[in-house]
This record gives structure tokens, C-alpha cells and sequence, in this order.
């Protein structure tokens, strides 16, 4: 080996050494706790032993090796290794309440609004079970004057008739399963109003008669896009006396 070499090794075998040593003495003496007394104002100077030491030498070399195999993991705490809280299931939460019996269900759909018998059952079949009779609750709702047809029509025509013709409320009804005795009737007292109402409906949107074709083609969409049948919109849009949008009476 060249005598370069040798003392190469020879230094750093040196500088190993004194690091091992201020190591071995770092661990085996605890450390102190600081005083209450005032700090020197001069600390002693200690000779790094690193000062001399090849910037190309790994530092490990200079630990020894059982601090190295003996030296704990260390456990990495981070949010994405704790396990997230999955909500709470539909069935979950369903199974905490208490069931509500066939007749609350029906009282709470009635409590907010008039219901036709054929809406309220179709409501309330999914919730039906084997020992309870869906119509006989009905009947029961119906002899108590919880539900009733007649109301549930009187509704319609109450929230509707300002807006619509009666062509419109007559569907409506039939979808929710009106009688056809009933809807007749209704049918009969709406058409006795129909232009009056038209009139109203197009007073609100328009209020001067047509100037022109186009003008009198769009206030015509508008009413039939309500309902009213061809016949009350041409009486609506030619205009004429007040006496014209009254209602009707039966006699007449």
C-alpha cells in the first residue's frame, strides 16, 4: 500500500475513534439538568472531531453499529392511516326509530293537506302488512271525516281555478281518482265560470286587447297553454262590455 494511503487510513481511523468515544460517552452519561445558578459566560472549547473528517465518508460509519440495529422504529402518525367513520346506513337509521303505525302514516299525509282515497292508498300500500286491511282503514278515515273526496276536490278547485281552465282541473282529478260522478259535477260549475276566470288570468298578464295578428296568436298561446278552450279565448281576446266576464248564473 502507498505511503499516502496508509496515512490516509490512518486518520480516519483515528477520527472514527474519537467519535465513537464522545458518542459512547453522550449515552452513557444522562443529561444534566440545567441549574439554577448563571451559566459561565465562558464554555469550554471541545475539539470537534468531525472537523478533520472526509466530506466523501458516510456519515454512519461514525455511529456504532449496535446504536444502529438496536435504535427503535419510530411510528409515522398520519390522518389517512385512522380509519374514517362510515355514516350510519338508511336501515341503520330507520331500525332506531320507532315505527309509525298504517293509521299515523295516513293522519300524517292528511294532517298537511287533502288527499283523494285512491292517493292515500297508493301512498300508503308499501307500507301495508299481512295482518292489516288497507280499506278498511280507509273506511274508517272516511267515517271519522278524516278523508274525503269532497274536500279533496274542493282543494283543487280552490287552489287551481284562479290559474287554470277546466280542462286542467278535470285531468287533475281523474288522475287522483276522483269519481267520475264527482268530476262531472266540477266539470258542470267550472264551465259556468270559464271565461270570467280566462279574463282574469289574461288581465293580470296582458290587459290591452291585441293590436295586431301576432300579438292576438301569442295572448292565444298563453291562454291555451292554461287550459281554456278555443271558444273562451276568442270571447276573451275580441273584447266588449264588463257584463261579459261576470259569472254566469244557473238560470241563464
Amino acid at each position: 500500500m502507498p505511503p499516502t494511503e496508509a496515512a490516509f487510513e490512518a486518520a480516519r481511523s483515528r477520527r472514527l475513534e474519537r467519535a465513537r468515544a464522545l458518542l459512547e460517552q453522550t449515552l452513557e452519561k444522562p443529561r444534566e439538568v440545567k441549574s439554577t445558578s448563571p451559566a459561565p459566560s465562558t464554555l469550554p472549547a471541545f475539539s470537534d472531531p468531525f472537523d478533520d473528517a472526509d466530506p466523501f465518508e458516510p456519515f454512519e460509519q461514525c455511529v456504532p453499529e449496535s446504536n444502529i440495529e438496536s435504535a427503535p422504529e419510530e411510528s409515522v402518525y398520519s390522518r389517512s392511516t385512522q380509519s374514517r367513520r362510515k355514516p350510519p346506513s338508511a336501515d341503520a337509521k330507520s331500525s332506531k326509530r320507532p315505527q309509525r303505525s298504517l293509521k299515523g302514516r295516513a293522519l300524517g299525509y292528511l294532517s298537511r293537506r287533502e288527499h283523494s282515497r285512491a292517493e292515500l292508498s297508493r301512498k300508503l300500500m308499501p307500507f301495508v302488512q299481512e295482518a292489516e286491511s288497507l280499506e278498511t282503514l280507509l273506511d274508517e278515515l272516511e267515517r271519522d271525516g278524516w278523508l274525503s273526496n269532497e274536500r279533496f276536490v274542493e282543494s283543487v278547485v280552490h287552489r287551481r281555478a284562479g290559474r287554470v281552465g277546466a280542462n286542467v282541473i278535470v285531468n287533475e282529478l281523474k288522475r287522483h281518482g276522483v269519481g267520475e260522478a264527482l268530476i262531472r259535477e266540477t266539470g258542470d260549475k267550472l264551465s259556468q265560470t270559464e271565461t270570467a276566470r280566462a279574463h282574469a288570468v289574461w288581465s293580470r298578464k296582458y290587459g290591452t286587447p291585441p293590436q295586431n295578428s301576432a300579438e292576438r296568436a301569442k295572448q292565444a298561446r298563453f291562454l291555451a297553454a292554461r287550459g281554456f278552450s278555443g271558444g273562451t279565448i276568442a270571447n276573451v281576446l275580441k273584447g266588449g262590455d264588463d257584463e261579459e266576464w261576470l259569472p254566469q248564473s244557473a238560470d241563464d
